[in-house]
């Protein structure tokens, strides 16, 4: 007989920005599933990444820790083998699968506590695979070759050949790993490991760049909601925004997209507004694949005993503030959905958490679920407290964070020499956002009248307590979390 613990189904997307779903007041998207899941989870109102770009934000994630403990500060850094994953930290009884997108280094291999392991990668995490496994065909290139579609050589990548590759809803990373992962939902209870619960993580690359897929057309861009932030230029922000938003306004093509087709004119509010689109039609086709797989834990028996949580390693910018993708502080490209299922707790019934959390949060939160042990050294803190209704987050600060590494080209030789300027951030239990760099325009929003964070407060003489106040909460997250970054004297 299984032992008395709970299934984890961890669903991770890329890209996918907070307000993608009803849940968080888009009223026109089609997400049934995630609706659907909604409803009957814990829906946090605010979950910031710790770093707006994959695999800093991956790390933190799958670790508990910030980037200045992780040592990823940037995209294509393999994660150091003595740092645990929560597939390391996990109660020994549990089984352990990992579907989809790593990021973390060696993404063909199971590794990191995991037993199951399904890869996707590989054929553009080149530069973080050592030589041995490089060559490694996945299990998705498989899949495509059933079809009769050559995927890319190994040297290309993903974002460029499938913005011209034509795939059904099917063929996409997002259809094959809904496949997946209900077949494995489906066959666990026949396998040899049927008296062990389990954990999964399911990760979409999905809806990520290049701003195409299966279902474009789908939403008509004239008539798809934007905010006061669309095309508008940051004026009074920092530096490398203004410079972004000047780059993608003028023309600048999406860079992941240059080789992919259906390149779109951003020069004009017609050929953003059809990016925006397909990029929220990119959060439908996801949608369809998580509703596979929740229909798999209902039809397994398991649903009441487990637990589910679903969000995002960074969100997206579509086009407000006049930019793309995401390495931005923003909310829209820092500020992601976190719906966690707990059957025991939520009985069925929505719950709405207001406040601040950071992803750092979820390794422990997951741990105290699991009654695993959590260690000293995470940064994060377990929200089974907040889940339980014995405490809340309504003066959470939570800490976000750029490092001034540049992976690849962004635009322009101005833009690439200021995105290697670091940023420190802080969002106050009140909705305050302090954004901080020794390099560039500083930046301070208030959240409650101004959540498009259109004006910029930082240079007003009447804020600068409030400046003060925000900056040594900073140094002090600082001082707990070993981060050596030099704040600018306020």
């Amino acid at each position: 007989m299984k032992k008395n613990k709970p299934n984890i189904l961890f669903i991770l997307t890329d890209q996918q920005r907070r307000d993608s779903m009803k849940a968080y007041g888009n009223n026109w998207i089609n997400t049934p599933n995630l609706d659907s899941l909604s409803e009957k989870s814990f829906v946090f109102e605010n979950t910031y990444v710790t770093q707006p770009v994959c695999t800093p934000a991956r790390a933190s994630i799958m670790t508990g820790l910030y980037p200045q403990k992780t040592g990823l500060h940037r995209n294509n850094i393999p994660l150091d083998k003595n740092i645990d994953t929560i597939g390391d930290l996990i109660n020994e009884d549990y089984y352990n699968a990992h579907m989809g997108k790593w990021h973390l280094g060696d993404d063909m291999i199971a590794q990191r506590g995991f037993d199951k392991w399904i890869g996707v990668e590989d054929f553009q995490r080149i530069r973080s695979t050592k030589k041995e496994y490089r060559y490694v065909e996945s299990p998705y290139n498989n899949w495509l070759k059933g079809f009769g579609i050559n995927p890319p050589e190994i040297e290309k990548t993903y974002e460029a050949w499938v913005g011209k590759a034509n795939l059904t809803e099917e063929q996409t990373q997002a259809g094959f790993l809904g496949y997946e992962a209900s077949k494995f939902i489906t066959e666990f209870p026949k396998s040899a490991h049927k008296e062990k619960p389990w954990m999964l993580f399911v990760n979409f690359f999905e809806p990520h760049p290049p701003y195409t897929g299966p279902f474009n057309g789908l939403y008509d861009p004239d008539k798809i909601e934007v905010g006061p932030s669309f095309r508008k230029r940051p004026d009074n922000g920092s530096l490398i925004n203004k410079l972004r938003s000047d780059f993608y306004m003028s023309g600048g093509v999406n860079p992941l997209g240059a080789e992919g087709g259906d390149i779109h004119d951003t020069t004009t509010e017609e050929g953003f507004r059809k990016l925006r689109a397909q990029y929220f039609a990119n959060v439908t086709l996801v949608d369809n694949q998580v509703g596979k797989i929740l229909k798999a834990i209902d039809e397994s028996g398991e649903s009441d005993n487990t637990i589910i949580i679903f969000t995002s390693e960074h969100g997206e910018m579509g086009g407000d503030h006049g930019m793309l993708e995401k390495r931005s502080l923003y909310e829209e490209s820092s500020n992601v959905p976190l719906l966690i299922h707990v059957p025991e707790l939520n009985k069925n019934k929505k719950t709405n958490v207001s406040g601040s959390i950071s992803q750092v949060d979820l390794v422990p939160t997951i741990l105290e679920l699991t009654s695993s042990k959590i260690p000293k050294n995470l940064h994060g803190n377990s929200l089974v407290p907040v889940l339980k209704g014995e405490t809340n987050l309504n003066n959470n600060d939570v800490f976000i964070q750029w490092n001034g590494m540049n992976d690849r080209n962004l635009g322009t030789p101005e833009i690439n020499r200021m995105i290697t300027v670091p940023w420190r951030g802080v969002i106050t239990g009140n909705r305050w956002k302090l954004n901080l760099s020794p390099g560039d325009q500083s930046e301070l929003y208030d959240l409650n009248t101004d959540p498009y964070e259109l004006n910029n407060l930082f240079n007003l003489s009447d804020q600068k307590d409030r400046i003060r106040d925000m900056a040594a909460r900073i140094r002090v997250w600082q001082d707990f979390t070993e981060d050596d970054m030099v704040l600018p004297t306020v």
